[in-house]
């Protein structure tokens, strides 16, 4: 299939205008998302959107009603409109589209707005075809940040019955089928003890030790997890893993810590290991490290905050999803990967759900981040063929 050259030339320009919006996990996405949407009701595509509590991060999602249905399950083409921060070292400024050798250079250009912008360029497309089935378009936000945002739409699809149908994650996989990855879950934990001097520890209780102890306690379950590893296990490393992130404390030498912080995350191969995880760290909270801070301070505590608990991708022996997908690129193929998606959340609730989409994964969250300029020719072409196949 050959994409007409004007269209290419939109989804660059569209995805010239994402960059510009500078939606870093946890900031506000509302104007790229008012941005999206815009073009979306132009169509006469109908939209909803679903906020988060200070109503500055939101989810998109639209929806193209079939001419005449058939029975074909609606598409869903999704994408999260979040991008990791941006670190010093880059060669061009990271929120403006530059364009060399033919590729495009930009914070999300990758990761994964690219195939945003593939969407909306190809949607009036959609628009003026004779579609047998429903094409919903859903744009998330805080997906880099343990999928804070989709769990929130996803809320609102089932209220709305919305809970059929096949999902297309345009995550950057080279437009090849990935079918399966491991959960992600990620902890901030707070430690409280008692401030004093250091010449006198056994007066205070120091959280950066405590902090310490905890953090070994990680290490050992580590090790178990690296023992539990299911026999052919599909993934690289063949085993759950966990983290240590970051850890900080105290303010001086000579000054018993009194706070400290602790930032880990495990990414488990199933819902055992991560339930593993989860049960023998807190159950050595509870009965060890807890009450030793207690013995000395009465009013020390261990808070874990939960930055988010993102279920993994299952593969599945028989996929609609992956089976539809390979249809349209002609490979059969399927791999696995070692990054998070929101993909497990869609297929949790009875979506088929693949992640294919455009750009190499190499190049996401890196400094001079870019998406070469075919790779979204690529993917409109793989819309072309969903039309195609979703048409009288």
């Amino acid at each position: 299939m050959a994409i007409d050259n004007n269209l290419h030339k939109k989804s660059i320009k569209i995805l010239t205008d994402l960059i510009a919006f500078q939606t870093v996990s946890g900031t506000d996405n509302s104007k790229l998302i008012n941005y999206c949407e815009k073009i979306l009701n132009d169509l006469g595509i109908e939209t909803f959107k679903v906020f988060d509590d200070e109503e500055k991060r939101v989810n998109l999602f639209g929806t193209l009603k079939a001419k005449k249905t058939n029975g074909k399950k609606p598409i869903i083409l999704s994408g999260h409109t979040d991008v990791v921060p941006v670190s010093k070292g880059w060669s061009t400024d990271p929120f403006k589209a530059t364009i060399k050798n033919e590729k495009l250079y930009g914070r999300g250009s990758c990761d994964m707005k690219g195939f945003i912008a593939c969407t909306l360029a190809y949607a009036p497309v959609l628009t003026k075809s004779n579609l047998d089935r429903d094409i919903h378009f859903c744009y998330t936000f805080d997906e880099e940040t343990a999928c804070i945002g989709a769990p929130l739409l996803i809320k609102e699809l089932k209220k709305r019955n919305i809970k059929n149908g096949i999902c297309i994650i345009g995550e950057p996989t080279n437009m090849k089928i990935i079918d399966a990855h491991k959960g992600m879950n990620e902890y901030t934990i707070h430690f409280g003890g008692l401030a004093g001097h250091s010449s006198k520890p056994h007066m205070g209780v120091n959280a950066i030790e405590y902090a310490s102890r905890y953090i070994n306690k990680l290490l050992e379950i580590r090790k178990e997890l690296k023992k539990r590893a299911p026999k052919d296990c599909i993934f690289d490393p063949p085993h759950s893993t966990l983290s240590i992130g970051g850890i900080s404390g105290g303010i001086a030498h000579n000054v018993i810590a009194d706070k400290c912080k602790v930032e880990w995350e495990t990414r488990p191969v199933n819902k055992e290991d991560g339930e593993f995880v989860t049960h023998e760290i807190d159950k050595f909270v509870k009965e060890e490290l807890l009450p030793d801070m207690k013995k000395v301070f009465p009013e020390s505590f261990i808070k874990k905050e939960i930055i988010g608990e993102v279920i993994g991708f299952e593969k599945l022996d028989e996929s609609e999803a992956c089976e539809f997908v390979a249809s349209i690129t002609g490979d059969n193929s399927r791999e696995v990967v070692s990054f998070g998606t929101e993909a497990g959340l869609f297929q949790e609730i009875g979506i088929s759900t693949v992640v294919c989409g455009p750009g190499s994964i190499e190049q996401a969250h890196k400094i001079d981040e870019f998406i070469e300029l075919n790779e979204l020719k690529k993917c409109l072409d793989f819309l072309e063929g969903i039309k195609n196949k979703s048409i009288n």
